[in-house]
């Protein structure tokens, strides 16, 4: 009996260690980059916030200082990257990565960092921009365009340099502990990128404009070519609807976080004396068009043809409006009731400092703006947001197809 356990506890021993061995196998610098993206969908909802709430401020605000240290953390780590592997990288780490300039780095990395200069060139520019025409003349200014780029690169090129060790996967075939810390890499990073995609459809998606096809078709836009190549990209099951259930908590954590902070407004006019921080709208409910593209990716297959994605492309695309408009429309009438009006929901916590107490918002009747004229007019609109999401779900497809072969 004894001689059992002592050949069995070394051995639970060893095992023990080979586990412990596996979990450190993703590299630290996946979760430095997956931080920076984080960073940044961060810094941009605060900033959006402070706006709200403060209105234009100095330039060191904190909100600038967080998304600027997104830059800063990506270009550390890229950058060590770019040196290590060129200079004293293996053969395997070389042969891993894209040459420019002379140096040699995954392309998720050159992509992160050319998003990271983008986004510290646009800093002293956006500030001589503001102290020359004014405060926010117009959101799609210059530097703001290019503010916007380099923040889509960093989350993006986040997600590509996951999706390269991921693609890997005859290294990690006998190793389900590592696999499982990129899934849920991947899920963390897909979730910020359909948050970057949503922060710029702000304007057009407030519960207000929820009953309207404007809403559709600016979503039918701007998200199925970024759910439909989530869902082909990866061999995770379920990850265009984890994407977007991160997204999710992730809003939601910060319309619970910020109304916490107090705050006033420093510029006029004032028309509703703020406390506090303002949050943003509810998230989109865009886990449920995700889970029905999920389960056309099943159905038809990951590694269809070419071909064959232009006839299915449009099943993806009335998919995401159907779902949509299934779940989002009877949502909006339910933000717009009393029952959202509490700390769960703060659809009483996104009003800023120069909404009129008065105004269609404040009072609810935001129904009344963007909405259709005739029932005829909203059900064309839909089937133009239909289009719209066919094209993108084309063009998600083709994404999808090569993002699920990068293995550098």
């Amino acid at each position: 009996m004894s001689t059992t356990l002592d050949r069995l506890i070394p051995a639970r021993r060893v095992a023990r260690a080979a586990t412990a061995e596996r979990a450190v196998a993703v590299p630290w610098y996946l979760y430095a980059v997956a931080v920076a993206a984080a960073l940044v969908n961060v810094g941009v909802i605060w900033d959006i916030s402070w706006h709200m709430t403060i209105g234009r401020d100095t330039f060191w605000t904190p909100a600038h200082l967080c998304t600027y240290l997104s830059a800063l953390v990506v270009g550390v780590t890229c950058g060590y990257v770019a040196l290590h592997t060129t200079f004293a990288g293996t053969q395997t780490e070389r042969e891993r990565s894209v040459k420019f300039w002379g140096f040699q780095a995954p392309l998720g990395a050159w992509i992160s960092v050319w998003g990271s200069f983008a986004m510290l060139t646009s800093a002293p520019f956006d500030n001589w921009w503001h102290n020359a025409y004014g405060l926010d003349v117009q959101i799609i200014s210059p530097p703001h365009s290019l503010l916007a780029l380099g923040m889509v690169a960093i989350v993006i090129g986040a997600l590509v340099w996951t999706l390269a060790w991921q693609n890997r996967s005859v290294e990690y075939a006998n190793d389900p502990e590592a696999r499982r810390r990129l899934h849920q890499l991947f899920a963390i990073c897909a979730g910020l990128v359909v948050s970057m995609a949503a922060t710029y459809v702000t304007e057009y998606s407030w519960r207000g404009y929820q009953h309207s096809s404007t809403f559709y078709r600016v979503a039918a836009m701007a998200f199925p070519a970024f759910l439909v190549a989530l869902s082909r990209a990866s061999d995770m099951k379920w990850s265009a609807t984890w994407a977007t259930l991160c997204y999710m908590a992730v809003r939601i954590l910060m319309g619970w976080i910020l109304p916490l902070f107090p705050a006033t407004a420093k510029l006029g006019p004032i028309f509703n004396p703020m406390t506090h921080m303002a949050a943003m709208e509810f998230p989109l409910l865009l886990f449920a068009p995700a889970m029905a593209i999920d389960l056309l990716s099943r159905r038809f297959g990951k590694d269809a043809s070419s071909k064959r994605d232009w006839t299915t492309a449009p099943l993806f695309g009335a998919a995401f409006v159907l779902a949509l408009l299934a779940v989002q429309w009877p949502f909006a009438d339910f933000l717009h009731s009393p029952l959202a009006r509490n700390w769960l929901f703060f659809a009483d916590r996104n009003f800023t400092y120069n909404s009129r107490p008065t105004g269609l918002y404040m009072t609810y009747r935001y129904f009344t703006r963007g909405t259709d004229a005739t029932a005829g007019v909203f059900a064309m609109g839909m089937v133009v947001a239909m289009f719209y999401a066919s094209v993108a779900s084309r063009v998600g497809l083709a994404w999808g197809r090569w993002m699920a072969k990068v293995q550098r």
